[in-house]
């Protein structure tokens, strides 16, 4: 019914993912959006709306909220309020406004070490300092290093976090989630859980819980940011949300935000209601596709000496371990293959490279046979 290995020529749509190697034959495997068209649902929603012909100022449906408060209680058996909503134009600006809002100039705000690199960013952008608390390897999984948590808590006042992780690609226990937040509610520290990999779960059995659906306390003291872009590939449409259950928190995020932050596109809040009206057939279909790229990865990687990647259980990356090759310049030497990868450092982590596997299969087959080919040639 959907066709995912369907390999689409994106160049001629200023397609970032595709500009950054206009004209070579290396094939982009870095920012995270996949080639897969979005759902027909979507494609006709969007149609639709085009024809109409007029494009000014928007506002998000009640059909949408109700969606979105439908979803989280059926898909996360967490119960919201529609005035919890907070529509936003993107998770980043969110991110940042959480960071400028609930935090003093010159003070630390906390997260996790490797993350997705925006989240690294953030602090130095609005005068706080950066502290970082180690992943670390457990049982094929990246767990935070709760010891390190508790030791830096203590001096900070917001800590970032991302559920599930990126780039490691771990699903969070209700367990793990309530050690932070025991930590979290000692320091009284904030949350900011950025949770946009949520419906991206390639480990069948397992649930996303969202942070603040753990306990009152946990939702009285975090930001939820969510969206539809990762899920459906309709990131470009720039329609994202928060989820902030305290009233106050809610308040002083909304008010920060005034006059700064931009409204969602209209086509956006389209898309989103479309997707999540009729999106989850082809979400079904996607994850069975990913997790069989997922896994491919995974068995042809895992034989090659010098490279080790842990089987994410969440997202559609490898978070891909190359200590042990001892490569100079890892971008460099894959690109000189023909393969284009996010650097690991730019995530906190310089001995790894990440690897989007949200691609046609054949796609995904050429770029490890390059890598492969070039890794043995060394």
């Amino acid at each position: 019914m959907f066709d995912f290995d369907q390999w689409i020529d994106r160049k001629p749509s200023r397609a970032l993912k595709w500009l950054k190697y206009e004209g070579t034959d290396i094939l982009p495997m870095w920012v995270a959006d996949t080639e897969f068209k979005a759902p027909p649902a979507v494609i006709e929603a969007l149609r639709e709306r085009v024809d109409h012909g007029i494009f000014g100022y928007s506002r998000p449906s009640p059909a949408l909220t109700e969606l979105i408060i439908a979803r989280l209680a059926e898909r996360y058996d967490w119960r919201i309020e529609a005035d919890w909503l907070v529509y936003m134009p993107g998770v980043v600006p969110a991110l940042n406004l959480a960071c400028q809002t609930f935090s003093e100039p010159g003070h630390s705000i906390l997260m996790p070490k490797p993350i997705y690199y925006p989240f690294l960013h953030a602090p130095g952008f609005h005068g706080r300092k950066a502290a970082h608390v180690s992943m670390v390897e457990k049982d094929g999984r990246w767990l935070l290093d709760l010891e390190e948590l508790e030791a830096q808590a203590k001096d900070a006042e917001l800590l970032l976090f991302c559920n599930p992780h990126n780039p490691g690609g771990t699903i969070y226990s209700r367990e793990e989630l309530l050690a932070i937040n025991d930590i979290a509610k000692r320091h009284n520290l904030l949350v900011c859980s950025d949770e946009i990999h949520c419906d991206l779960l390639l480990d069948e059995g397992k649930r996303h819980l969202p942070y603040a659906a753990l306990d009152d306390d946990a939702a009285n003291r975090s930001i939820i940011l969510m969206a539809p872009s990762k899920t459906f590939n309709i990131a470009g449409l720039c329609c994202s949300f928060a989820v902030i259950p305290n009233a106050e928190l809610r308040t002083r995020f909304t008010r920060a935000a005034r006059g700064i932050m931009a409204d969602v596109n209209l086509l956006g809040f389209v898309a989103a209601e479309a997707a999540y009206q009729d999106g989850d057939d082809w979400l079904a279909a996607q994850l069975a596709y990913l997790r069989q790229n997922r896994d491919i990865i995974v068995e042809r990687l895992g034989k090659v000496p010098g490279v080790k990647v842990l089987s994410p259980e969440a997202t559609y990356l490898a978070w891909i371990d190359i200590s042990a090759l001892e490569i100079e310049d890892p971008i460099g030497f894959f690109e000189q293959a023909g393969v284009g990868l996010s650097p690991g450092g730019q995530f906190g982590g310089s001995d790894f490279v990440r690897l989007n596997f949200g691609c046609p299969r054949a796609m995904l087959d050429e770029a490890l046979h390059r890598m492969i080919a070039a890794i043995n040639a060394r």
